[in-house]
């Protein structure tokens, strides 16, 4: 599979007209409002979002799973995805891996292929959610469970991921527990939480200085009575408990419907603990759908609160992690992730025409129509000519799907890997 820059330039001439003529309007109107251009087109271009290793190949259903074809077979060929990726978009710049799936068998070979596609490694991800060969079984939880050799096996995997991670760069740990019950009477509340604490202390007391720990939380799912970790709150308890490196990561499948996900994070924010985000969507729980294609609003709306949450130094943007976590039952998965890419980038440009005095002026003087004209005056602006602007400038492509479906570089990789390859960890 071959797409170099000069395919990518040769490409963008048949489009460059149109975006110069969309942009040029764009920007007339933004500097028209006093909106600097080339500082949002630089915010745009350094917004990178980690790719998650386990999003290269086609996700499953409730009930099923149908393969795309072409699907990465090993480690290697999910960082050549995310390179084509990097090369198509100019979005991402990292890999979220997930262990035990995708432990490298040669760091120093993985460490320079990824650095040749420009690829470092974001936080890695740890498993205690499915049996694959232990001795133990997580069956009935794994951190908080009522014996203490499986916390201690979940103990060791996580040390375990910690050390891959930290053989390839990674600053940070994932964790996400399916520790829960389905039925009344089936564990102890307080028990299963002081377990789960205990065991992450340990876990926490072994990551490197320089590391974070980011903890979700999920309301249900695969326990359906009650999980462990089952909101924002008790990942926060937890998080202050163990830390100042102890952060919440929000998954925004992970809520109840309706939840006020905005408000969480801006809480977050003004706390200094927030560890970063799992970008995806959902219509009913945790659907794990394309980001921004059911909630675009939401998307924006929480964009709004992270922008003003740094600008107000509440906490760096820099030390907020970005990482996408969705499953592809229908789409090939690396259109899908273009348009996650292209809807998180979205919502971030839109925040950022914001006029945040105005809207504070407005908040303070309570007048609440004024104060929802600002915001949907920057949400309906079409800002794609600035996504687009920021690709050209860095090199990337105008229209990478368009671009992608030319070159049929899917074919490409059925010819390659085979009709019916399937990606590693799924």
């Amino acid at each position: 599979m071959r797409l170099t820059t000069e395919n990518i330039q040769e490409s963008n001439s048949k489009y460059v007209a149109l975006h110069q003529k969309s942009f040029a309007a764009l920007s007339s109107q933004l500097e028209h409002e006093g909106i600097s251009i080339e500082k949002i087109l630089s915010k745009i271009r350094s917004f990178q979002i980690a790719v998650p290793s386990w999003a290269l190949g086609a996700g499953g259903t409730r009930f099923g799973r149908f393969g795309i074809g072409g699907e990465p077979r090993s480690l290697e060929e999910k960082i050549e995805d995310i390179g084509l990726l990097a090369k198509l978009t100019k979005s991402t710049d990292a890999v979220s891996l997930h262990i035990p799936w995708d432990i490298p068998s040669d760091y120093a070979a993985i460490m320079q292929l990824a650095k040749s596609h420009n690829i470092g490694f974001d936080a890695v991800n740890s498993n205690t959610f499915q049996d694959y060969g232990q001795e133990k079984s997580y069956k009935f939880g794994s951190l908080s469970h009522n014996d203490p050799k499986v916390r201690e096996q979940a103990v060791a995997h996580n040390k375990q991921v910690i050390e891959v991670g930290g053989k390839l760069g990674s600053k940070g740990l994932t964790v996400w527990l399916a520790d829960g019950s389905n039925f009344p009477g089936q564990q102890s509340f307080r028990r299963a939480l002081d377990n789960t604490f205990e065991s992450l202390q340990k876990i926490y007391a072994s990551m490197p200085e320089d590391w974070k720990l980011l903890l979700e939380y999920k309301p249900y799912e695969p326990n359906f009575y009650s999980t462990v970790i089952p909101d924002w709150g008790t990942s926060h308890l937890l998080c202050r408990q163990l830390g100042d490196r102890a952060k919440v990561l929000v998954d925004l499948g992970h809520h109840l419907p309706n939840t006020n996900i905005e408000q969480i994070v801006g809480i977050l924010l003004g706390q200094n603990q927030l560890a970063g985000f799992h970008f995806n969507d959902s219509k009913f729980g945790d659907d794990d759908l394309t980001t921004g294609s059911i909630k675009p609003y939401q998307l924006f709306l929480i964009f709004l609160e992270l922008v003003a949450g740094a600008e107000d130094s509440c906490q760096t943007w820099e030390s907020i992690s970005w990482m996408i976590d969705a499953s592809h039952n229908t789409k090939d998965p690396l259109e899908d992730l273009m348009q996650t890419l292209e809807a998180i980038k979205i919502a971030y440009a839109k925040s950022l025409l914001v006029d945040r005095v105005k809207l504070n002026e407005h908040q303070i003087n309570g007048d609440v129509v004024m104060a929802q004209e600002i915001l949907q005056k920057a949400f309906l602006t079409d800002v794609r000519p600035l996504l687009k602007e920021a690709r050209l400038q860095s090199g990337g492509a105008l229209e990478p799907i368009s671009i992608y479906r030319q070159h049929e570089i899917r074919k490409q990789l059925i010819q390659k890997r085979g009709e019916n390859t399937r990606a590693t960890g799924l």
